[in-house]
Formats: structure tokens, C-alpha cells, sequence
């Protein structure tokens, strides 16, 4: 009977076999083994840069918030700005042109040779017809106003705009101005009872800044003029800077609400309720370089309920030489004097 082959393995060839096999498995496991160092030390680099971003970063913030600048104030700003130096510099610019033109050294205005005065005649936009009474008595018309402003002296109803810029208000004066040409239109200025007070103040900035004069007046509307009385007073004042002169006054404060002449601001005149030392609202007169300061200051000058008053509030605290005369009272019975009541 026959015996089926065997194989029969010597233990060599199976150790053989055995070593291939380790050799074939450890290489997978070394590159595995490679490649996760290589991921280890990426990721802890990384972590290490990171690190030291966040050092260097914490130092830039610390840096900038000892470094952050301290709340600066309106005037450090202007400085930092360099707008303070060039603040002081205008003004101290606008002052010196000032004086340069107190002095005759500049002209103002249109005119180059010095008027002798500047008569402003308050007006309303209702009162054409009293307009056209004193051009037909003292107020000279056409040529003859022309030939006056050779002489020196300058005529014009002050006037303020509408509210309703534009209405028919301000489109017939506009109307009789072309007509006429002796109106001074106060662009800046409203036209309403409750303003009078800040007209004064227009009309003699406006006035100064139009014309070189020796006086500038205002007038009321319900006053006539002796023309040639008031030129002939003014001539005998010529050079005298400083001037404020008018029919003076003190008259008792009213602080009684609703009442004529009443002054809101009454608690402000002392116990006795009396107006300081000023030159009656019918007609004002002042010199050159007092029109200059009203112009110069006039958005800082105090109004009160009238403008008479508001005037002589500012005088107080100027220079100013007070001139007391009879001729200008125009209620008085005076034969020589050169206003009256129309």
C-alpha cells in the first residue's frame, strides 16, 4: 500500500520565514512612527510661535495703553491744531487794522475823503407815507441828496427784512429803493418791534463799514430835522473823539409787567430802579471810533428792552465823553433847538 507524500519543514526554513515576515511588518511601522514625531514637533512649534506672539503682542498693548494720551482740552486741541497761535493772530490783526483806520492810515467805506456824519432815519414797512412827508420837508430827494453827500453828509431810512424773507414786505422796499436810492437794508436784521433794540446795533455796524464819517446818528421816524442846525452843530464838533452826545437822561425803570417802557431786566438797575446817565432814543449821535467799537464788539453787546438804554449800557464801560445838549431834546420848547416831534 502506498503512503501519501508528506512535506516535512526543517526548522530553519520556518525561522527563515519568520524573520521575512518582522522585516516586512517593521518598516510601515517606523514611517508611522517618523511621520507622528514630525507632527509633534510641527505642532509644538507652532504652540512655541504662538507663545511668543502673545508675549510680543501683550507688550505692544501694555506699550500703547501707557502711551495713550490724556483728555485734552478745548484749548490743548486748538494748540495741538496750531489754531490758538492763528486765533491770537487775527485778532490781534483785526485790532491793529483798527487802529490803523482811527488813525487815517486806512480807509473805510466807498468814499475816500472823511464825511462829516451819517444820518440814519428809523423806518417801518408801514410807513411809506411818512417816508414821503419828510422827503418833501427836511429830507432832501434826486439831486438835491446827491449835492448833500458832496457836503459830507449821507441821509438814509434804516430798514430791517420781512420775517418772510422774500414776501411782499421786502419786495416794495426793494422797489422804492431802486426808485429813491435812500434806504440802508439790514440784510441781517428782522424787521419786528421786539427786535428795535438789535437794530441799533446793525445800523451803526453797517453804518461804519459803509461810509468814513465823523459822527454817525440815529434817527426816529416821528422826528423832523433842522437840517442846517444839526450840520452846523456837528461842524462845531469835528475832531472830538469819543463823543456820545444826545439830549441825557436817567429815567425810572418800569417793573411792572405789561406796563409802558417796561424793562424785564429791571433787578439788574440796584434798588432805586433807575437807568444809568443816556442819551434820549430820538436822536444819538456818535463819533467815528464809538461806531467802530459797537461794529467791532457787536455780537457780544448787551441788549436791553430799548435801545437808548442799550447805548448807554456801553458806554459805561468805554471811554466815552458825554455830551449833554439842549438843542437835541426834541420835546423841548426851545427856539434853537434841531429836532422836533413830527
Amino acid at each position: 500500500m502506498e503512503t501519501l507524500p508528506t512535506t516535512t519543514f526543517s526548522s530553519s526554513s520556518k525561522s527563515e520565514r519568520r524573520g521575512r515576515s518582522s522585516k516586512t511588518s517593521s518598516k510601515p511601522s517606523v514611517i508611522m512612527a517618523f511621520f507622528s514625531c514630525v507632527a509633534w514637533l510641527y505642532v509644538l512649534g507652532r504652540l512655541w510661535q504662538d507663545a511668543e506672539n502673545r508675549v510680543i503682542l501683550n507688550n505692544m498693548l501694555k506699550k500703547n495703553y501707557d502711551q495713550k494720551p490724556k483728555v485734552l482740552t478745548v484749548d490743548e486741541k486748538l494748540m495741538v491744531l496750531g489754531c490758538k497761535d492763528l486765533e491770537r493772530k487775527i485778532v490781534e490783526t483785526e485790532m491793529e487794522l483798527t487802529l490803523a483806520k482811527s488813525q487815517g492810515y486806512l480807509k473805510s467805506g466807498s468814499s475816500s475823503k472823511r464825511l462829516l456824519a451819517v444820518i440814519g432815519v428809523y423806518t417801518g414797512f408801514g410807513s411809506h407815507l411818512r417816508r414821503n412827508a419828510f422827503r418833501g420837508s427836511w429830507m432832501p430827494q434826486g439831486d438835491a441828496l446827491k449835492k448833500l453827500e458832496e457836503r459830507g453828509v449821507v441821509i438814509r431810512f434804516v430798514i430791517g427784512r420781512s420775517p418772510n424773507r422774500g414776501d411782499s414786505l421786502d419786495r416794495k422796499i426793494d422797489e422804492e429803493d431802486r426808485a429813491r436810492r435812500d434806504f440802508l437794508i439790514l440784510e441781517n436784521h428782522e424787521e419786528a418791534q421786539e427786535e428795535l433794540p438789535k437794530k441799533v446795533k446793525f445800523f451803526f455796524s453797517a453804518a461804519a463799514q459803509n461810509w468814513d464819517a465823523e459822527f454817525y446818528i440815529k434817527v426816529d421816524d416821528n422826528i423832523d430835522l433842522d437840517l442846517e442846525g444839526l450840520i452846523s452843530l456837528l461842524e462845531s464838533r469835528r475832531g472830538q473823539d469819543a463823543s456820545y452826545i444826545g439830549c441825557m437822561k436817567s429815567g425810572e425803570v418800569v417793573t411792572e409787567k405789561g406796563g409802558q417802557w417796561y424793562e424785564p431786566e429791571w433787578w439788574k438797575f440796584g434798588d432805586e430802579k433807575s437807568y444809568f446817565r443816556h442819551a434820549a432814543g430820538s436822536l444819538i449821535i456818535l463819533s467815528k471810533n464809538l461806531a467802530q467799537y459797537i461794529n467791532i464788539n457787536s455780537g457780544s453787546l448787551k441788549t436791553y428792552a430799548f435801545d437808548d438804554t442799550s447805548i448807554g449800557s456801553w458806554m459805561i464801560g468805554v471811554q466815552a465823553t458825554y455830551i449833554d445838549d439842549n438843542r437835541l431834546c426834541c420835546s423841548s420848547i426851545r427856539q434853537d433847538k434841531v429836532c422836533s416831534v413830527a
